[in-house]
């Protein structure tokens, strides 16, 4: 997280909605002093107060959960470099500007009898995402195949104790130099991550 206080003004409710809604992060714990990652897409629960997720059973972070263990998610955003020529201010420097959530809390296993309610769930939200079309269920799927692939993942849950987000927009800018830097990040990029980067630092 940043350390400038400035970045830091979205609420635990606006941290976790953004979450939700990217709903794919960047796991980490450590074990033994050593750092271990995994991306995994994710649910968070309708109170915010934990989120559940699956891994590979091979995974080293789910080898490791024979105890629950403390880890992090962090949840990227949109993201841009910000050339200082964009703020037509002199003696400005580069940077980047983008939005990051991090999630903290206790990661543990889950009983294997709830990994095919995690997955209707998880796949409820997403093919959601798709409408008008018809959406995928693990139903759609043969009972032997879908049986196989369901012993090589393991349900977890991680416990969230603490929510932060850095919403690094320009913000420490004057107004009308951080709007004017994201007519430019909007102009200078393509597709609708920069847009809604732009957006952002529009609203910020």
């Amino acid at each position: 997280m940043h350390p400038n206080q400035v970045y830091h003004t979205a609420d635990a409710a606006q941290n976790l909605s953004f979450a939700r809604e990217r709903g794919f992060g960047v796991l980490a714990v450590s074990v033994d002093g050593v750092p271990f990652i995994s991306h995994v897409p994710f649910i968070v629960a309708d109170d915010g107060k934990s989120l559940d997720m699956h891994l590979v059973r091979s995974n080293p972070i789910a080898r490791a959960l024979k105890t629950p263990l403390q880890a992090r998610v962090a949840v990227s955003g949109p993201d841009s470099y910000v050339s200082p020529d964009w703020y037509e201010v002199p003696d400005q420097v580069p940077t980047w500007n983008y939005v990051a959530v991090h999630l903290s809390g206790t990661l543990e296993l889950r009983p294997q009898e709830e990994l095919r309610d995690l997955l209707d769930r998880q796949s409820a939200v997403f093919e959601a995402r798709l409408d008008p079309k018809p959406r995928w269920t693990t139903g759609k799927m043969d009972a032997d195949a879908l049986a196989k692939m369901m012993r090589m993942i393991v349900p977890c849950r991680m416990q969230i104790a603490s929510v932060d987000g850095t919403w690094k927009l320009s913000q420490n800018k004057p107004d009308e130099v951080r709007l004017r830097t994201a007519d430019f990040v909007d102009g200078y990029g393509q597709g609708a991550e920069i847009q809604l980067l732009a957006a952002l630092m529009r609203g910020a």
